[in-house]
C-alpha cells in the first residue's frame, strides 16, 4: 500500500502534520483552520463552502450537530429553476449538486490516532470499522468526518448484514463494495429458467461478483460449478466470506478478472453497473460505468465465452433510458452487433423507497423504471439474426 500524502498545518505556532485520507483520491486541501466548539455553523457553512477545510478540535457529538447544521444549510437553498430541461440536463445538474453538497461537508475533518482513536471528547469506539476499512493503522491521519461515519455505517451493514429473501439468509456487504439492497435484481436471477445446456455442463460465470451474491443465488439453484470475477480486491475478499457463510465454497471459484475467465460456460450471469457515465467515489464504480465500457465488454465477449446453446443474462435497469443517457436503440444494435440474440426478457418492477418518493430530483424516471434479465444467446441456425 502506498504511503498516504501528508496535510500541513500551523497550530498554536507550531508546524503539524499527518497523513491525509481519502477513499476518493483527492488531496490535501489547501488551506485548513483548526476550529472548536465555538464556530458557529453559518461560519463554519461559509468557510467551507469557501474552500477551507475546519479540524476539529471540540466535542465529537458537536461534530455531528455541526455537520447536520451544515447539511440543512445546504439542503435549504432553492434549486435552479429546472422546468424546460431534458431528463438528463436535470440528471446531470442533480449530479453536480450533490458532489458539490459532498465537497463542502467533506471540509469538516477530525484527527486520529495512530491506532484509529479520535481523541476527542465523547468519541466513539471506531478502531474496528476503520481496520475493517483500511487495514492497519500506519500513523497518525486526518479524515473527513463524513467519511468515517461512511466508514461506521459500513462497518453496521458487515455486521448486520443484507436480507436475501431469494435464498432465506443475509449477504454482508463491506467497506467499499456495493450492497445488495435492489433485491429485484436477486429475485430476477432466482426465477429465471436455467438454460437447458446447464444439463450436461453445470459450469456458469458470474461476472463482476461483487458481494458474491449472485454467485450464491446460482450455487443454491443446483449449478454445481461457478466461477466468479471482479477486479476489485475488497470485493473478492467480500464474496469470500460471505459464500463461507452461505456455504457455497465447495460449488463458487473467485478469481481476480476484468469480466470472464477462460473457457467457455452453459450459462454467463453480468449485472453490470446501469448508469453510463464518470465515478466520483469507488463505491459508485457499482452505480456508473464510464462510456458502458463494462456492459459493452460483456456483450462483446459473450459469444467467444458461451457454451453451445448456452445463454448470457444481462441483468440491466432502464434507468438510463428513462434519464435519457442511453436509448433502447443503442442497447439493441450493441447487442446485435456482438452476434447475440434476444431470446426474452423478465422485467420487475423496483420495490426501493425513491421509486414512490415524488419529492426526489429523479422521481418520474424512477416512477418509469423497470429492471430486466436479458436472456441472450450467440447468433446460430438455431438462433438466427
Amino acid at each position: 500500500m502506498s504511503p498516504l500524502p501528508l496535510l500541513r498545518w500551523q497550530e498554536n505556532g507550531q508546524e503539524c502534520s499527518a497523513g491525509w485520507r481519502s477513499e476518493a483520491g483527492l488531496p490535501p486541501p489547501a488551506r485548513l483552520r483548526v476550529v472548536d466548539d465555538t464556530l458557529p455553523a453559518d461560519a463554519a457553512w461559509r468557510l467551507a463552502c469557501e474552500g477551507s477545510a475546519l479540524l476539529w478540535r471540540g466535542d465529537y457529538q458537536n461534530a455531528r450537530q455541526l455537520l447536520q447544521a451544515m447539511a440543512r444549510r445546504i439542503d435549504r437553498k432553492p434549486a435552479r429553476a429546472a422546468a424546460a430541461a431534458t431528463p438528463a440536463e436535470r440528471f446531470h445538474r442533480h449530479r453536480m449538486a450533490q458532489a458539490q453538497r459532498a465537497r463542502t461537508l467533506g471540509m469538516l475533518l477530525l484527527p486520529l490516532t495512530d491506532d484509529y482513536r479520535v481523541p476527542l471528547r465523547r468519541a466513539p469506539d471506531v478502531q474496528a470499522a476503520c481496520v475493517e476499512a483500511w487495514g492497519a493503522a500506519a500513523g497518525e491521519t486526518v479524515v473527513s468526518l463524513r467519511e468515517l461515519l461512511g466508514v461506521v455505517g459500513a462497518h453496521e451493514w458487515r455486521r448486520t448484514g443484507v436480507d436475501i429473501p431469494a435464498f432465506g439468509a443475509r449477504i454482508h456487504p463491506h467497506y467499499g463494495v456495493f450492497s445488495p439492497v435492489r433485491g429485484e435484481y436477486v429475485d430476477l436471477v432466482a426465477g429465471a429458467p436455467l438454460p437447458a445446456a446447464l444439463s450436461s455442463d453445470r459450469l456458469a460465470f458470474d461476472i463482476g461478483t461483487g458481494t458474491g451474491v449472485l454467485a450464491a443465488v446460482l450455487a443454491r439453484r443446483g449449478v454445481s460449478r461457478v466461477l466468479a470475477t471482479d477486479q476489485s480486491a475488497r470485493a473478492l475478499a467480500c464474496a469470500r466470506e460471505n459464500l463461507q457463510r452461505l456455504s457455497c465454497t465447495d460449488a463458487v471459484e473467485l478469481l481476480e478478472a476484468d469480466l470472464f475467465p477462460s473457457g467457455r460456460a452453459p450459462l454467463i450471469v453480468c449485472n453490470p453497473p446501469w448508469l453510463p457515465g464518470r465515478p466520483s467515489a469507488p463505491l459508485e464504480h457499482a452505480v456508473y460505468d464510464p462510456d458502458s465500457r463494462m456492459l459493452r465488454g460483456f456483450l462483446d465477449g459473450l459469444t467467444a465465452h458461451l457454451a453451445v446453446g448456452g445463454e448470457g443474462w444481462l441483468i440491466l435497469s432502464d434507468l438510463a433510458e428513462h434519464l435519457g443517457l442511453r436509448t433502447r436503440a443503442e442497447l439493441l444494435a450493441w447487442i446485435a452487433a456482438a452476434g447475440l440474440t434476444v431470446l426474452g426478457r423478465l422485467d420487475t418492477r423496483p420495490r426501493h423507497p425513491k421509486a414512490r418518493d415524488p419529492n426526489d430530483p429523479l422521481h418520474a424516471a424512477r416512477a418509469a423504471e423497470i429492471t430486466s434479465l436479458w436472456r441472450l444467446a450467440a447468433h446460430s441456425a438455431d438462433n438466427p439474426r
